[in-house]
């Protein structure tokens, strides 16, 4: 396993996109890895319609990122997860036996004909337990595909990450530091900025402008903490040599 995987997640549904109902898989998804020290590299909200599914899939499918999927992975015609990976992937759907194990028991006879079509997984597909009502998520290469709903796919994704990436920790940047530069302007400390990445690639820099009354340039560096110190050092100079202030923090007075 690759330690320093970038980790992405797709959350699917027409519903979220119309706005009948609002996402909270993407705030939580944040909350549980950060207990991890870890981060998500990018998000795709994207509805059920197949051609966009597969666009999106494409291309998170062909990297090496670890991907938690919410939505789309039911038995009623917009669940359209598992045929897309299907046919991404240019594999069959085939009925997974231990997922077939898992609806039989649950449900018995009433499992056909309908429910067990959820038992249908791209082939080579793993199956991730579902606590609350047995019919299970599915796992292809470091992709995890698990139902929409909140109360199932929660526990999964804890399940995912304890079982399969237990050593996949603090990833994320092991610093951070921000400076305020009182009415000052980007372009007069751009190069300074340039020069910062140029000497410290694996730096994270943020600036973000307010312009409120109190105009000013929220200043931020995420890494490694001897490379921020050194950076800091850069900026300040070029914020200095500008005309403009710097404070650490923005109180009321400034």
């Amino acid at each position: 396993m690759n330690t320093m995987m970038k980790i992405g997640a797709l959350i699917i549904g027409d519903e979220l996109l119309s706005g009948k109902r609002q996402d909270r898989h993407f705030s939580h998804l944040q909350s549980v890895l950060a207990k991890r020290g870890l981060e998500l590299s990018w998000t795709i909200i994207v509805g059920d319609d197949p051609i966009q599914l597969q666009r999106f899939l494409a291309f998170s499918l062909a990297s090496n990122d670890l991907v938690f999927s919410f939505g789309g992975i039911g038995a009623t015609p917009d669940d359209r997860t598992r045929q897309s990976v299907a046919n991404v992937a240019k594999v069959n759907l085939v009925r997974h036996p231990e997922a077939v194990s898992e609806i039989e028991q649950q449900f018995g006879e009433t499992a056909y004909p309908n429910r067990i079509l959820m038992a249908e997984l791209p082939e080579g597909s793993r199956i991730i337990p579902n606590s609350i009502n047995r019919v299970p998520g599915f796992s292809f290469s470091h992709h995890h595909f698990m139902p929409g709903f909140p109360q199932m796919s929660w526990p999964m994704l804890e399940w995912i990450l304890d079982t399969h990436y237990p050593d996949l920790k603090n990833t994320a940047p092991d610093d951070e530091q921000t400076i305020y530069v009182l009415n000052g302007r980007e372009s007069e400390i751009l190069e300074a900025m340039h020069d910062v990445l140029r000497r410290y690639p694996e730096l994270r820099l943020s600036s973000l402008p307010h312009l409120s009354d109190k105009p000013h340039i929220e200043l931020s560096l995420r890494g490694n903490t001897a490379q921020i110190m050194h950076a800091m050092t850069i900026l300040k100079i070029a914020i200095d040599q500008a005309g403009f202030t710097w404070s650490n923090q923005l109180t009321d007075n400034q």
